[in-house]
C-alpha cells in the first residue's frame, strides 16, 4: 500500500484568487463602464463633456481591461498548471470560495484606491456618488467574507486527482 499523498490547496486558491480579480474586473468594466455608462476610468477628473476627454478615458479604460485579461489569462494559465499536478486539492467549495474572494478583493482594492483616495472616478458620477461607492465597497466585503467562508468549509471536502 502506499503513502498517501499531501493535498495542496494553494493551487486552488492562487488560480481562482487571480481568476476572481479579473471575473470582477470584467464585470466592473463591462457593466459600469460599457454598458450602463455610469463611469470610466478617469471620468471624475476628465469628465465625457470633450472628444478629447472621451477619448482619454477610453484609453485609460483599455489599459483597465488589458489588466482584467492578464490577471485571468494568469488565473487560467495557473489553474491549468495545477490540473497536471496529483497533489493538488480539488475542491469545488475552495475554488469558488477564492473566486469570491478575488472579486471582494478587486472590489475593496479598487473602489478604495480608484474611488476614495485618487477620486479617478465613482460608481455613478455626480451629487450623492458616495451612497454609491460605500455600496460597492459593502459589495466588495460580502464577496470576500462570502469567499473566506467558503474556501474554510472546502477544507474537508478536497480529493486528489489521479493521473494516469
Amino acid at each position: 500500500m502506499s503513502e498517501p499523498i499531501a493535498l495542496d490547496r494553494r493551487p486552488i486558491l492562487s488560480s481562482g484568487l487571480l481568476l476572481g480579480v479579473g471575473m470582477g474586473g470584467f464585470v466592473d468594466g463591462i457593466a459600469f463602464h460599457q454598458i450602463l455608462q455610469l463611469h470610466n476610468m478617469l471620468s471624475a477628473v476628465r469628465p465625457p463633456t470633450t472628444l478629447v476627454n472621451v477619448e482619454i478615458t477610453m484609453f485609460w479604460d483599455g489599459l483597465f481591461h488589458a489588466f482584467t485579461w492578464m490577471t485571468t489569462a494568469l488565473g487560467l494559465a495557473l489553474l491549468w498548471r495545477a490540473g497536471l499536478r496529483s497533489d493538488v486539492a480539488w475542491s469545488t467549495r475552495t475554488f469558488v470560495g477564492a473566486l469570491a474572494a478575488g472579486w471582494g478583493l478587486f472590489n475593496l482594492v479598487e473602489g478604495l484606491i480608484d474611488h476614495q483616495v485618487l477620486g479617478l472616478h465613482h460608481v455613478v458620477e455626480g451629487p450623492g456618488h458616495l451612497k454609491w461607492d460605500l455600496a460597492f465597497l459593502g459589495s466588495g466585503v460580502a464577496f470576500l467574507l462570502l469567499g473566506l467562508g467558503l474556501i474554510r468549509a472546502g477544507r474537508g471536502d478536497a480529493t486528489a486527482r489521479r493521473i494516469p
